[in-house]
């Protein structure tokens, strides 16, 4: 996370610029990324999923590069994560990965962090309208 978009902006106040990060002894790569406050809550939501087991994608919308992640990959035998942003760049890339213990718990006390650091202040009372919450 890299703070608001455009802090002070009623619109886009609770927008925020982030950057995803791949580092491997193979592939390295940052893709930016605009993320709103739904964005942050259905990564809550995600985060649970892979603590049932379950796999994930986050931000499959067809218009932002898209976060799959297997808490498991049968055919690699560990966990694996897939990053696309075929709406942009056109560039995917696949990692098997080891996810070390408590990870999860990991994303979790970051995400308390960013929504400490930038609570939301803007209400979108109905779509196109919005106030500064009281």
């Amino acid at each position: 996370m890299l703070g608001r978009r455009s802090p002070g902006v009623l619109h886009l106040h609770d927008q925020f610029d982030a950057e995803v990060l791949v580092t491997s002894s193979f592939v390295s790569g940052r893709l930016a990324m605009s993320l709103s406050p739904s964005d942050l809550e259905n990564w809550s939501r995600a985060l649970d999923l892979l603590a049932a087991g379950e796999d994930i994608c986050w931000r499959d919308d067809d218009h932002s590069p898209e976060i799959r992640i297997q808490p498991y990959n049968e055919e690699h035998e560990t966990a694996a994560v897939r990053v696309e942003d075929l709406g942009s760049s056109c560039v995917s890339v696949f990692l098997p990965m080891s996810l070390e213990e408590g990870w999860i718990d990991e994303q979790r006390r970051l995400l308390v962090l960013v929504r400490k650091e930038w609570p939301s202040k803007v209400l979108q009372s109905s779509p196109g309208v919005y106030e500064w919450r009281r």
